[in-house]
């Protein structure tokens, strides 16, 4: 019989929140060509001359902000949903993160250890992007193909509209709607508007044709904005919140060109000098609570609102270790594992050769 396991894969954290350690992630992370996309050399000498000179004490003081005495808050909290995926389930779970530890590469040697056959792996990145979900699959099949091509492997596909994914958010969010919660707030991971050009493989839809995602297409499958407006539209349903007491934005990034709009921190300082006295933000492009959403949001996002003239300021936690989440994560890999498998994912694998 063929054994089965499931890789659950991260973004990724500095070891540590030492200039040293913090430099070591930013380096990994943004010499990543899905995440910089410039040819080699110009990406070097944008990294180690225009980018970490410059970022390296902001990112240091935003990692000690929110550092945990067990470590970083994402890479703790990611552990516990490994380890109690674990115990709901027969079959080995691993935990890799994209950049730095747990590596892919030291999950794939345990694998290879448990001689595991067939792996399902589950990217904690609900929508495709290409500095997160894509990044992560392609980094998984290029190492499991040297170190493991035995091991056959079927991916998880965004699942930004699944009715689980989204119930499990309205479910994590109830205890902040259930009183005056204000005005909410979507705020999603930011990414630049070139991504959604090179991810569109129709190259003639993403951000070139009016109102493009709220038309239906080949795009849609890669387009991260069309994607996360889908979500934002099945939470408001689920939860049943008017859209007029609603907004979205997209945090800010590092580089030059135009980035996905409005820009979260200039939108949390609109509503505030438009009189929303009181703002609750949610981020649904992250599943697991790190600097993204603890730093830039929970505090700053804080101090701009309040600073612009806002009274109350309020943010969502991750889904985290939240109760249906868990349940669905489950789900897929216990699907995975039935007998079943071949046919719940021949259709549904994603591929992004």
């Amino acid at each position: 019989m063929k054994k089965p396991a499931a890789l659950l894969v991260n973004l990724g954290t500095p070891d540590s929140p030492q200039p040293r350690d913090v430099r070591r992630y930013l380096r990994e992370f943004l010499m990543d060509r899905r995440v910089l996309d410039s040819f080699y050399p110009i990406r070097l000498a944008i990294v180690h001359c225009r980018i970490l000179p410059f970022q390296m004490r902001p990112a240091t003081e935003a990692c000690h902000k929110i550092w945990q005495a067990e470590g970083s808050p994402l890479a703790v909290i990611s552990k516990r949903v490994a380890a109690q995926l674990q115990q709901r389930v027969p079959f080995p779970v691993e935990l890799a993160m994209r950049y730095q530890n747990p590596s892919i590469e030291s999950a794939i040697q345990n694998l290879i250890r448990q001689n595991v056959d067939e792996l399902l792996l589950v990217p904690m990145f609900p929508h495709y992007a290409m500095s997160s979900y894509e990044t992560a699959v392609e980094r998984v099949r290029h190492l499991l193909k040297r170190m493991a091509p035995r091991i056959s492997l079927s991916v998880v596909p965004p699942y930004y509209e699944e009715p689980e994914y989204v119930q499990a958010l309205v479910a994590s969010a109830a205890p902040y709607l259930e009183q005056n919660r204000g005005h909410l707030l979507f705020s999603f991971q930011g990414v630049p508007e070139r991504h959604l050009r090179k991810t569109d493989p129709t190259r003639l839809h993403c951000l070139q044709v009016k109102n493009c995602c709220e038309k239906p297409g080949a795009a849609r499958a890669t387009c991260y904005r069309a994607q996360c407006l889908r979500t934002v539209e099945a939470f408001r349903e689920t939860a049943g919140i008017p859209v007029r007491e609603t907004s979205f934005a997209f945090q800010p990034g590092l580089g030059r060109g135009p980035w996905l709009q409005p820009a979260a921190d200039l939108e949390i300082a609109r509503l505030a000098r438009g009189g929303v006295g009181k703002l609750t933000v949610i981020c649904p492009s992250f599943v697991t609570d790190g600097q993204e959403t603890l730093e830039e949001i929970g505090m700053r996002g804080r101090e701009i609102f309040l600073a612009a003239g806002g009274r109350e300021f309020q943010l969502i936690p991750c889904l985290n270790e939240q109760a249906l989440w868990l349940s669905f994560l489950e789900r897929l890999v216990r699907e995975f594992a039935s007998e079943k498998a071949d046919a719940v994912f021949s259709d549904r694998t994603t591929s992004t050769s």
